[in-house]
């Protein structure tokens, strides 16, 4: 059973930064995508940032140059770096991951953490 610990988040002012952890453990055969979601007050869940085992990005526009994500394929982590932070970016986060065990395919969610940007 693979599971998903984040950390990181909390409350900053606009125009802080926040640095988001993701930790996949379990019996991982092979780790293919991880990234980051949000769900804003009223919205639905977007995706914020993913990254590929190749290291191939994809961002939202609206993050695009102001959020970093990064992955260590070796201890299966994901990291969100958050610059330039805005009041609408105030959300709840979750990681999510998607790859293979010896059982077969995953696909997990992390259980969120919030983040709050003040103006």
């Amino acid at each position: 059973q693979v599971q998903l610990v984040e950390s990181g988040g909390g409350l900053v002012q606009a125009g802080g930064s926040l640095s988001l952890s993701c930790a996949a453990s379990g019996s991982i055969s092979s780790m293919s995508t991880m990234g980051w979601y949000r769900q804003r007050p009223g919205k639905q869940r977007e995706l914020v940032a993913g990254i590929n085992s190749g290291g191939t990005t994809t961002y939202a526009d609206s993050v695009k140059g102001r959020f970093t994500v990064s992955r260590d394929n070796a201890k299966n982590t994901v990291t969100l770096q958050m610059n330039s932070l805005k009041p609408e970016d105030t959300a709840v986060y979750s990681c999510n991951a998607a790859g293979r065990t010896w059982r077969g395919l995953f696909n997990v969610w992390g259980q969120g953490t919030q983040v709050t940007v003040s103006s």
